[in-house]
């Protein structure tokens, strides 16, 4: 949903490429695997081989069970913390950990979902303008750190 936000507002639209979906604006490729989130590496290697693009350039943006809702956490590197997608990129990767990514917090599921539904599900009506400016927010933080650098985003 962020890079949704981010791609409307740059003007420019996703295509299907490969195993992703695509935008691209000025020097920036905005990439969406189309795998399920605990193969995300089998989208992102491909492309960044195919892109010669590093692993240090490569940021990603993933949602976070174990954030309370909405809150922002944005890291230099590191293990993948439990997270499926991650560790999926992270080994896609060639094993390196060394690539920043913006978490968005979705905190833990009520007692009567499945977490599988809770992380693909659409978020409740009467939520949505938490949401909403939630998700402006994490835009924000993306816009710093593609506009101002890592370290200014993460102050």
């Amino acid at each position: 949903m962020v890079l949704d936000l981010k791609a409307r507002e740059a003007g420019c639209r996703f295509h299907q490429e490969a195993r992703s979906e695509v935008a691209r604006h000025s020097a920036v490729y905005f990439m969406k695997p189309l795998t399920f989130v605990n193969l995300a590496g089998e989208a992102v290697g491909p492309f960044c081989r195919r892109y010669k693009i590093d692993a240090a350039r490569v940021l990603v943006v993933a949602d976070d069970l174990d954030l309370p809702p909405g809150q922002i956490r944005i890291r230099k590197n590191g293990s993948s913390g439990g997270h499926n997608g991650l560790r999926s990129i992270i080994q896609a990767l060639g094993g390196s950990y060394g690539f920043p990514r913006l978490r968005v917090g979705i905190g833990r599921p009520p007692d009567a979902w499945d977490t599988i539904d809770w992380v693909l599900g659409r978020f409740p009506r009467a939520d949505r303008p938490f949401w909403d400016e939630r998700l402006a927010l994490a835009q924000a933080a993306l816009d710093a750190i593609l506009e101002e650098g890592l370290d200014t985003a993460m102050n």
